[in-house]
């Protein structure tokens, strides 16, 4: 593996003001970025200054101020739709996050979609956000949810068996593009190919892959696709719903209220066309400038370049683990997301990550809101150490040491 850093990490750094944090001294190892990544100065200073100088309410307003809102507000939309190579802005609707945006999925095209006796698949990796919707739909519908296995130490999803699966034609296949405790990368273009040409609706939990590796909604072919702006540099309560169009347009609204009507009498309602169909209520206008910039950020940087860093101190990091008596890795051996999953046998693991936070590095213990997954793998705890575009080689090698130094210090207590 080469050793060396595709990125200008010092430059990168320098953009980010939260690097300059201590604890007890120490400047922080940001290492939980599976959860949220920080914000550069570019997105600080645009939500900042929207907010200082431009901010009104959006679309129904004629006054000047309104107006420029709502240029801005669109403006984002349009560049969410490049960003994710969706073929019109029209195809992406503004949500609070993936969470939200699978959930709107669920409600509007499941309720209409699914029926008595049909089958959901998803994989055995998927988020809680990507596992319940579906649970709760087919229990109400009564249907069926079926799971694509992981292999063994969840190294990889099970192809042969996804395979089997979706040519028994569920209704839906719903799975994550990285999933969020085994870093492992799913190869949507191929699953997504497979599920066309049997006419299965597809829909990728995109929430650890937006932002952190490149991402081209047509070349992937999927029909839907759901991210969040706080894992990719932007601010929390917004996010985005990619859906092919069509679909879109035959999906029922999910939520009621203003905006998102034509016309209201006292005896029922028309609604607008996608996206404001599934946009009820004031939206979130602040938020949708600092994705915008987040989005111009990322972009800056160079997602090919983001993608190889965070890989390659993810498999730095899975490799230094190993090595340590008694932590078992879970995920690929190599090719991996940027991050890593582990299970301490002599620690338990929200003792290693109090103990890490001691020591300035931060990384997040618990079941990473995958319990079926994580009871499976014999871990129903563990930490977890994920990784973007500003972490150094030197903060990898903080969070292994304090892995160790948790180790000694609770076998001699």
């Amino acid at each position: 593996m080469n050793s060396a850093s595709p990125l200008d990490l010092p430059h990168a750094r320098a953009d980010f003001p939260f690097l300059q944090v201590e604890v007890n001294g120490r400047r922080v190892a940001y290492l939980d970025n599976g959860a949220s990544t920080q914000k550069p100065r570019a997105v600080i200073e645009r939500m900042a200054g929207f907010s200082a100088r431009e901010y009104a309410n959006v679309h129904r307003g004629i006054h000047l101020l309104s107006e420029r809102a709502t240029a801005a507000y669109e403006a984002a939309r349009e560049r969410a739709a490049e960003f994710l190579g969706a073929p019109q802005p029209e195809c992406i609707v503004f949500t609070r996050g993936t969470t939200e945006g699978i959930n709107l999925v669920a409600n509007a095209w499941g309720e209409a979609n699914v029926r008595a006796g049909d089958t959901i698949l998803l994989t055995e990796m998927e988020h809680h956000s990507n596992l319940v919707p579906w649970i709760e739909l087919a229990r109400r519908k009564g249907a069926r949810v079926k799971y694509a296995p992981v292999t063994e130490l969840g190294a990889a999803l099970d192809l042969e068996a996804a395979r089997r699966l979706i040519a028994a034609r569920p209704r839906l296949f719903a799975f994550a593009h990285v999933s969020n405790t085994l870093g492992v990368i799913s190869p949507a273009a191929e699953l997504c190919a497979l599920a066309r040409e049997l006419g299965v609706t597809t829909l990728i939990d995109g929430a650890q892959s937006a932002g952190h590796l490149p991402v081209n909604v047509s070349e992937i072919d999927c029909d839907f696709f759901a991210c969040s702006a706080h894992k990719m540099c932007g601010p929390t309560g917004i996010g985005l719903l990619y859906g092919r169009h069509a679909l879109l347009e035959a999906m029922p609204p999910w939520q009621y209220g203003g905006e998102m009507v034509e016309r209201v009498e006292y005896t029922g309602a028309t609604f607008r066309p996608p996206p404001a169909r599934f946009e009820a209520g004031t939206p979130a206008i602040i938020e949708a400038a600092g994705l915008h910039a987040a989005l111009d950020y990322v972009e800056s940087v160079g997602l090919p370049a983001v993608a190889a860093h965070c890989e390659r101190l993810g498999e730095l990091t899975a490799e230094a683990l190993r090595a340590i008596e008694g932590v078992r890795v879970f995920g690929p051996p190599g090719h991996r997301a940027g991050l890593v999953t582990f299970h301490v046998e002599s620690v338990h693991a929200h003792d290693l990550a109090f103990f890490a936070n001691d020591l300035g590095v931060a990384m997040r213990a618990g079941h990473h809101c995958a319990q079926p997954l994580m009871r499976k793998l014999g871990a129903p705890s563990s930490c977890r150490m994920s990784f973007y575009l500003y972490n150094t080689d030197a903060e990898l090698a903080r969070g292994v040491e304090a892995v160790r130094e948790a180790i000694d210090f609770f076998s001699r207590s």
